[in-house]
């Protein structure tokens, strides 16, 4: 199985922003974690700031993997042309939010890509990403 997990805006901060919110380890130690809980899987990792490169992220993989657990910031409050591309490939994608985003400010309870996703998970810090992996290995 190959799965890629796909960070958005300011997650490449983690560990250092809003450690009460987003706790205080990086993304980097975390994926470390996840590759030894799931050594049978391949997974892959990509950050990027920029909405048009987690565009071009999508289509690069979202014909030829099994998955793709995205977790798109701000973006997800946003974008219509991540939802966009997400609608245009194969790959199921699961969208994942390290917060409850319905604990959160108002403008965070909606989101564009959701209703293009396989699934959705909320709320259980950074292991909000091993329930993804944990779905796409049960589908």
């Amino acid at each position: 199985m190959k799965l890629l997990i796909l960070n958005g805006p300011n997650l490449n901060l983690l560990g250092k922003r809003e450690v009460s919110i987003y706790g205080n380890k990086s993304f980097d130690n975390y994926y470390i974690d996840l590759q030894d809980q799931f050594p049978q899987i391949e997974l892959s990792y990509f950050q990027s700031n920029n909405e048009g490169e987690i565009i071009d992220k999508i289509h690069e993989v979202g014909f030829n993997y099994d998955g793709i657990v995205l977790n798109a910031g701000a973006y997800t409050h946003t974008s219509v042309a991540i939802a966009d591309a997400i609608s245009g490939v194969t790959s199921p994608v699961i969208e994942v939010h390290i917060s409850n985003v319905f604990k959160r400010e108002s403008f965070r309870h909606h989101s564009y890509i959701s209703s293009v996703c396989m699934g959705t998970i909320a709320g259980f810090g950074l292991d909000s990403y091993k329930l993804a992996i944990e779905a796409f290995t049960k589908k």
